[in-house]
């Protein structure tokens, strides 16, 4: 197991993230979930707060550099336990972005029309065009995860035979990378983020959830018969994460423990890969430049 922290992330201090080799087993029990003390930011929480804001502001940089040359689009998507912090994640780390280059999808339960398509119809057809950033509150990953957890689900969506069996699982993960590697190709790339943590902090989270009357009705009774399928969730999302962390897409696992830490990390992570897109905004062309030139004459000309 690989813990690696990129360049950019150092010189702000970031907290590591973990990433993992093509084909390295991801072990969730053996993860931790919390940053090591090496990775946490001077100040605390404080620290954590100014490095995310920090974060949060290069990303608005880099995505207008990114609407600006329209080449490349980016998929961001959130995948973790209830009260991982996946809401928050998003609202913080990508508080500064402009809408205009925005789309966002939460996966909930297939809706009948879902049902009716292909597993990766619904997010092939939410997918960002390129200058523009998807965000997924869960994703496509949910019919490897959830879905392993509750195969039942399977019998409502009427699949063919071919479209099930004992490695339904194996051919949808393989289905997935190739997926992946097309968007890529295509100039979509995909950013996965597992947010990591421990089951008393999410006891903790979720008691302050139904104790909070801005936050009490977001409480779902699923929340609890889910977390009494803790083990086999965490397995199911390890053995998901394990099969589809390739070097095109890899999977980020951030430790989410200390919720602003977290933050600080997503903000930077994605950050780091918008950056990596463009060296500025695109030179004119000639022609554009002849315009532009032409417009400034006629503006100026015009001066009251």
């Amino acid at each position: 197991m690989a813990l690696r922290k990129q360049d950019r992330g150092q010189r702000d201090g970031a907290a590591d993230r973990m990433t993992f080799g093509p084909g390295e087993t991801i072990d969730l029990g053996t993860v931790p979930t919390a940053p090591p003390p090496r990775g946490l930011p001077p100040g605390g929480e404080r620290g954590a707060r100014e490095r995310l804001d920090r974060g949060a502001k290069a990303l608005k940089k880099y995505q207008d550099v990114q609407m600006a040359h329209g080449t490349y689009g980016l998929v961001v998507l959130f995948e973790g336990m209830d009260a991982s912090g996946k809401d928050e994640a998003i609202a913080d780390a990508l508080a500064h972005l402009d809408p205009r280059g925005c789309e966002f999808k939460h996966f909930k339960t297939m809706t009948a029309k879902e049902a009716k398509h292909d597993f990766l119809w619904r997010a092939a057809v939410t997918m960002p065009a390129r200058g523009q950033i998807g965000i997924f509150n869960r994703s496509y990953y949910e019919q490897v995860m959830g879905e392993r957890v509750h195969p039942e689900r399977l019998d409502e969506q009427d699949l063919p035979p071919e479209a099930k069996g004992d490695d339904v699982w194996e051919r949808r993960c393989a289905q997935i990378n190739d997926f992946e590697r097309y968007l890529t190709e295509n100039g979509i790339h995909v950013l996965k983020f597992f947010l990591h943590v421990s089951k008393e902090e999410q006891r903790q989270r979720l008691l302050e959830r139904i104790a909070a009357p801005e936050t009490a009705w977001q409480f779902s009774k699923a929340d609890i018969k889910n977390r009494a399928l803790w083990d086999e969730y965490r397995a199911a999302f390890g053995q998901a994460m394990t099969l589809t962390n390739t070097a095109l897409a890899p999977w980020h696992v951030i430790p989410a423990d200390r919720p602003w830490t977290a933050r600080a990390a997503v903000a930077a992570v994605i950050a780091e890969r918008l950056g990596s897109f463009h060296d500025g905004y695109p030179e004119p062309t000639e022609d554009e430049a002849k315009e532009l030139e032409e417009a400034r004459e006629a503006l100026e000309s015009d001066a009251l």
